[in-house]
């Protein structure tokens, strides 16, 4: 009988945090401030505690993993690993199709890996009320959960579109006891100005990040701080819990290293958490593919510019050198929220442009199509974002099966779908079109950060 489900002990938990910043062929490049200079830690402060820059700036390879966190994490991790063979069967490859279920969490979704982490850090340094964005809603809700275990307050500010498009998640949010509202809002001067000027707008990850600091730093009491669910360093180191597990698994499993190992990327992190570990090892000579998966609608590591950019609409946050479509880019109203972002995290754009990653963008149309033969034959009913992965894996194993390859394929199951059943109503019901961001709209995007500087030149793996 084949294994289809590899599960590991609580015992076997990863104690440590990867962090790949420590073994790039090239080193970051630093976050800078308007002017140009890299901005100084105590310059972070008044958004995220210093427990947390520390690990935002930190070039050590291994960072321990504290008690407290592991017994909240215990709650559903380790999470499966499991093998897709009906959908190998129904493909009629030779390829073998594993993949990370990160949606047995309590909120559905990879994401709190890190919201645990991020509000444990925040209590240990006296914040009391975290604000955050949150794009399909899986962030604002795993954020809530998180601040609900360890008895913080949590403001969310959640994409328009998305808010309208998914109510169940904000509902979520307030059973986790999160306050949660649409952006943009009235609540900020960001969101005045942005209804002011652009009422019909369907919002922005960029947009709500400037909401979120501009609610965290205008607290002069000092209670306040933000969190962020992607891009950030701190946040994929979290993350990496997912591909040390995944590593024990396949080993179990009685597998070599993955020949391909692929996940959506949309600021990076459920990509990042399942696939540094391997990066690690292609660094040293493994011979993997890695694949961050998009939109074709929000295109940023297939199209966009490598440049220092602004992670927000309103320039709060540090020029980072990313992949982006410019930080006043608003996405079309796609279903998958959780990739409607500008940028891409400054590990995985540089793993990209340092050749270690190679990313891929896919239609909504062929996605859901994706989608829709996983649920008809593995069962589950994936994320919008998911799909991306999904799309990709099975182009992959065709690929495999026309090559004649045995070869192993590993992807993350980032989240389920029960709460995204509306797009799959559109999609059924021939509502939903395929959409590529024109090429204007993308120059035009583009050419507002043309005089922002450059990163140096990188060394490939």
């Amino acid at each position: 009988m084949r294994e289809i489900k590899i599960n590991l002990s609580e015992s076997d938990i990863p104690r440590q945090w990867y962090n790949l910043a420590a073994d790039l062929p090239s080193p970051l490049h630093p976050p800078l401030s308007p002017d140009g200079k890299p901005i100084s830690p105590d310059m972070l402060a008044p958004v995220f505690p210093m427990n947390l820059i520390e690990q935002e700036a930190s070039r050590e390879r291994w960072i321990d993993i504290p008690e407290e966190i592991l017994g909240i994490l215990y709650r559903w991790r380790p999470t499966p690993l499991r093998r897709a063979t009906h959908l190998e069967e129904h493909l009629k490859t030779p390829a073998k199709i594993y993949y990370k279920d990160e949606s047995v969490s309590p909120p559905g979704s990879h994401k709190p890996n890190t919201a645990v982490a991020q509000a444990w850090y925040n209590k240990q340094a006296g914040v009391k009320r975290l604000t955050t964005e949150t794009g399909a809603g899986q962030w604002g809700s795993a954020l809530s959960f998180a601040c609900n275990l360890l008895g913080l307050e949590c403001k969310i500010y959640m994409v328009r579109t998305s808010y309208e498009q998914k109510p169940l998640r904000k509902i979520m949010m307030q059973v986790w006891g999160g306050r949660c509202v649409s952006s943009p809002s009235d609540e900020t001067n960001v969101g005045r100005e942005i209804r002011k000027r652009m009422p019909d707008t369907p919002g922005s990850l960029g947009i709500a990040i400037s909401e979120a600091v501009e609610d965290a730093v205008s607290d002069k009491t000092g209670r306040t701080r933000y969190a962020l669910g992607s891009v950030l360093n701190h946040v994929m180191l979290h993350q990496t819990i997912i591909g040390l597990e995944a590593k024990k698994q396949l080993e179990i499993a009685g597998e070599r290293a993955p020949d391909v190992v692929i996940g959506c990327a949309g600021g990076g992190s459920n990509f990042a958490g399942l696939a540094f570990p391997f990066t690690c090892d292609k660094i040293h000579g493994a011979k993997i593919e890695i694949l961050p998966v998009e939109p074709t609608a929000c295109p940023t590591m297939t199209r966009g510019e490598f440049s220092y950019d602004y992670g927000d609409i309103a320039c709060m946050t540090p020029l980072i050198a990313m992949f982006t479509l410019g930080h006043s880019f608003i996405p079309p109203a796609i279903h998958a929220g959780g990739l409607r972002y500008h940028g891409m995290a400054p590990l995985v754009s540089a793993a990209i442009a340092q050749g270690l990653m190679a990313p891929r963008a896919y239609d909504q149309i062929k996605c859901y199509e994706a989608a829709m033969l996983w649920a008809r034959t593995e069962g589950a009913i994936c994320a919008p974002e998911t799909s991306h992965a999904i799309a990709c894996t099975i182009e992959e194993a065709v690929k495999a099966r026309e090559e004649g390859k045995e070869k192993v394929i590993l992807f993350n199951f980032s989240g389920h779908g029960i709460m995204d059943l509306s797009g799959y109503e559109k999609f059924l019901s021939g509502k939903l079109s395929g959409y590529a961001l024109p090429e204007e709209d993308l120059k035009k995007s583009i050419a507002a950060i043309k005089n922002f500087p450059k990163p140096g030149p990188v060394k490939g793996a």
